[in-house]
């Protein structure tokens, strides 16, 4: 939870802190879940799930390949410590997130805000394509861009 605070605070991601940030971490539709260490210190995070509640990149894949939604794996909650970014860390937790996706004949996508620019940019250099930006409401006051992305066939 350290971890995941203290992105909080520099990054503003999670945009929303959570209520129970560990329950954050470790939804009901959780496929599986992998941490980085860096030297003896916890540095990383990255879920693997089953489409949910609010997931917009499961919809728009299925559309596309003309699938059922069923068949993608959604990657989220990553985040990698500041003091540990510029060691490919981000890539590494991807990776595997996306060999279990596929181990298991799922096809990974994710969402991300639009304004989390790094992110998007990881997603770019690691070769997923931009399916969409798409606006959601995630309360009354609150009106957020996400980019909708799917990774390589």
């Amino acid at each position: 939870m350290r971890v995941l605070a203290d992105v909080h605070q520099r990054d503003g991601y999670p945009v929303n802190w959570p209520a129970d940030p560990h329950k954050w971490l470790s939804h009901a539709s959780l496929l599986g879940a992998w941490v980085a260490e860096l030297g003896d210190r916890l540095v990383g995070h990255v879920s693997l799930s089953g489409s949910g509640e609010g997931d917009l990149a499961p919809d728009l894949w299925s559309e596309r390949s003309g699938t059922s939604k069923d068949l993608t794996a959604v990657v989220s909650r990553l985040f990698v410590a500041p003091s540990a970014r510029g060691h490919g860390i981000g890539a590494l937790l991807i990776g595997q997130a996306v060999e279990e996706a596929r181990r298991r004949g799922l096809h990974p996508v994710l969402d991300v805000v639009a304004s989390d620019t790094a992110a998007a940019a990881l997603y770019e250099r690691l070769g997923w394509e931009l399916m969409a930006t798409v606006e959601q409401r995630w309360s009354p006051s609150q009106l957020v861009a996400i980019h909708c992305y799917a990774a390589a066939s």
